[in-house]
C-alpha cells in the first residue's frame, strides 16, 4: 500500500496474497483453471484524466518478446474498478470501452471482454504478470495516437509507453505471480 494515500494507485481485492489462484489462470495451453478475471480498483487518478488503458503483460513467456494477457483502453475517466470477471463479459465493462487484441487472439482462451490468464508451460517457473493502469488527457487513445482500433497489444504498448508523451498523466500498476 502507498504511504500516500492521494498516489495513484491500482490494486486487486482478489490478487492480494501477489498470487494468481486457479480461479484467475487459464483454461487451456496445459492450465485447468477458470480463466475468470480479477477485480481491479484504482484511486488516486491525476487532474485532467479523461480515459485510462489497463494492459496485463507477462515479460517471462519464452516468445522473445513476453506475452500480452488483457488490454482495454478507452476506460471512461472518471471509473475507479473494473468489477470480478469484467474481461470475461463484455456487458460488465463501461460503454465505449475497447477491448483490444491480445496474445490469446484465435486460440479460445480469451473471452468477449478479453482475459486470458495465466499459462505458462508446465515447468517453466515463475512467472510475473504486470498490470498497469495509464490515465490519459486524451478521451480516445487511438484518435491521440493515430494508431488501429484493431491493432496489437504491443502497438497500444508502444503508444502508451512512448506515443502518447505528455498525454499520458500517470501509471499505477502492480505484480502478481503464478508458477507450475
Amino acid at each position: 500500500m502507498s504511504e500516500n494515500p492521494d498516489a495513484f494507485r491500482l490494486w486487486s481485492p482478489d490478487l492480494a496474497s501477489g498470487v494468481f489462484t486457479d480461479r484467475h489462470t487459464a483454461s487451456g495451453f496445459g492450465q485447468q483453471g477458470q480463466n475468470k478475471s480479477p477485480h481491479l480498483c484504482w484511486s488516486g487518478a491525476p487532474a485532467g484524466t479523461r480515459s485510462f488503458v489497463m494492459t496485463v503483460f507477462d515479460p517471462d513467456a519464452p516468445t522473445g518478446s513476453g506475452f500480452w494477457h488483457w488490454v482495454l483502453a478507452n476506460l471512461p475517466g472518471d471509473l475507479s474498478e473494473l468489477p470480478p470477471s469484467a474481461g470475461n463479459d463484455k456487458a460488465l465493462l463501461p460503454e465505449g470501452t475497447v477491448v483490444c487484441n491480445s496474445d490469446f487472439l484465435k486460440t479460445g482462451v480469451s473471452a468477449a471482454g478479453g482475459y486470458g490468464g495465466p499459462c505458462p508451460p508446465a515447468g517453466h517457473g515463475t512467472h510475473h504478470y504486470h498490470f498497469s493502469l495509464y490515465a490519459l488527457d486524451v478521451p480516445d487513445l487511438f484518435a491521440a495516437a493515430g494508431i488501429p482500433a484493431a491493432g496489437t497489444a504491443t502497438l497500444v504498448g508502444f503508444a502508451v509507453n512512448f506515443g502518447l508523451g505528455s498525454h499520458v498523466l500517470g501509471k499505477a500498476g502492480f505484480v502478481a505471480t503464478f508458477s507450475c
